[in-house]
């Protein structure tokens, strides 16, 4: 069973972003990386990707792709919710949405229909570990993007009246999203469970009473400490040459005053020494139930060249135990008919109408690795979570077969491969990376790490992470719908497109 996005703000989910989980590739593409051994060993060299830093600090990442005429151009910035502080929860999103209501050259709300009239499209996401900006636009468009979009990064400008309309429209997001959603308001409540210290406790829209509380200035006052160019990076995909791409953000973010960024104190999350537990009660349909697990999480510095095969750091056991936990919850949901499939989701006596598995992978904060299923009439959420355990429990005893290493494995580099099929897709990747701290080829290093994980540490993380002291389990308990409740249509448009 897929879980939301983790990489958008979709509202919300227990895990860190981004997760990892091998994409399940269409069953062509899949069929000839099984067909033939070189594929799955070395896939086709990527094109050249160039990255720079201008003087004031800023990071560019410049990858042609000539294939069509169209430009994705991002801009990523190195601050999401997690760098809030308590009572301004969500100030992160706000200003995302404030990005759009003008600087003294444009008038609230033009910027988008400026792209739009360029024959491109926009929009922005806010997560827990970074904000983006992009735009999909005609290759011979890009200067024009490039200059609204380095204007609004360095003159955001508005009065408080747009920010008194536009708090409600983020609102009435949090409304449709978060609290008209059993399963969101599980969700967000169980997080704040499973983290004490982390700030990854908070969800990435907010909680409603610091939206209420919420002001200009303390938007304000985030954007000019956060956004600045040594904490942000520019992202150019598609049909451009890197020396043309250099001369224009020369020309447009080149004369932006460099700052300092500001000093992250850690915030490290106490070691949990029993299991906790949640139950939320809400008009439902289904009952769900969802167990996280705290895990370790993968390392940038570990990650060895896939070329040279440089051998990993004395410091690189957590990170491959993360890759290892990355290919049980691939070997558990991977791919369809997968294990869980299989022993909750089919025959007469199914337990369970959709289960799933995935792995924190990577992630400024804290990762965990999260099991949880829907229960099929007449089965309890208990047996579900018990089923889902005992599947972890055989891994443990009996570990995995090579031929499910080979498939899941192989089935990953067919994600990667058709992933380039997009410029937005490779955009989007390479700014993740530059968030995480990771190389240009961060995806190939990573994938040449999954390739190196043997069937004995899948069975080793399946004995070791899953014990009930590590564990955090949230069960909805489906109550009667009021009858006299009306449907409640937003009060507001919302804005973004691609649930941010």
């Amino acid at each position: 069973m897929k879980h939301p996005r983790q990489d958008l703000l979709t509202y919300p989910v227990p895990l860190p972003n981004p997760v990892f989980r091998l994409s399940r590739a269409p069953a062509a593409l899949l069929a000839l990386c099984l067909a033939g051994a070189a594929v799955a060993q070395a896939p086709a060299p990527a094109p050249v990707v160039e990255k720079f830093t201008l003087a004031n600090g800023l990071t560019v990442i410049v990858k042609p792709d000539h294939r069509a005429p169209t430009v994705a151009h991002m801009l990523w910035v190195r601050v999401g919710s997690m760098d809030e502080v308590d009572g301004t929860s969500g100030v992160a999103h706000a200003l995302e949405h404030m990005m759009f209501k003008g600087t003294p050259t444009v008038k609230p709300g033009d910027f988008s229909k400026r792209v739009a009239a360029l024959g491109g499209r926009d929009n922005a996401f806010t997560t827990r570990d970074y904000t983006g900006y992009h735009q999909q636009i005609p290759a011979g468009k890009l200067e024009e993007v490039m200059r609204l979009e380095a204007d609004r990064f360095a003159h955001m400008q508005w009065p408080d009246e747009e920010f008194k309309r536009e708090i409600e429209v983020v609102k009435e997001e949090r409304r449709l999203r978060t609290e008209d959603s059993p399963r969101a308001m599980l969700h967000e409540q169980g997080t704040a469970v499973t983290f004490l210290a982390s700030p990854y406790r908070r969800s990435v829209v907010g909680w409603m009473s610091d939206l209420d509380a919420m002001t200009p200035a303390d938007v304000r006052d985030f954007y000019r400490r956060w956004y600045v160019p040594a904490n942000a990076a520019v992202v150019v995909a598609g049909d451009v040459e890197v020396a043309q791409v250099r001369k224009l953000v020369e020309k447009y973010y080149g004369g932006i005053s460099a700052r300092p960024v500001p000093e992250r104190k850690p915030r490290t999350e106490p070691e949990q020494d029993g299991p906790r537990r949640l139950d939320y009660k809400a008009p439902a349909s289904q009952a769900y139930v969802s167990m996280s697990f705290k895990v370790p999480k993968l390392e940038p510095a570990d990650l060895a060249d896939p070329v040279a095969g440089a051998p990993a750091s004395p410091t690189a056991a957590g990170s491959r135990e993360a890759l290892a936990l990355t290919v049980l919850a691939a070997v558990l949901d991977g791919y369809g008919g997968a294990r869980l499939e299989r022993a909750l989701g089919q025959g007469d006596n199914r337990l369970s109408d959709g289960a799933g598995a995935s792995n924190g992978l990577m992630g400024r904060g804290p990762q965990l690795f999260v099991l949880d299923g829907v229960p099929a009439d007449g089965k309890t959420t208990q047996q579900v979570a018990e089923a889902l355990r005992r599947e972890v429990a055989l891994v443990a005893r009996e570990g995995v077969s090579e031929a499910e290493l080979k498939r899941v494995k192989t089935q990953w580099v067919a994600g990667e491969i058709y992933k380039l099929d997009s410029v937005f897709s490779q955009a989007r990747e390479l700014g993740s990376n530059w968030i995480q701290g990771l190389p240009l080829d961060g995806s190939e290093r990573v994938i040449a790490g999954l390739r190196r994980v043997t069937a004995a540490e899948v069975q080793a993380v399946a004995a070791k992470y899953f014990s009930d002291d590590q564990m955090t389990l949230v069960t909805l308990l489906p109550q009667p719908a009021d009858p006299n409740r009306k449907p409640r249509k937003p009060a507001l448009p919302i804005r973004h497109g691609d649930g941010s």
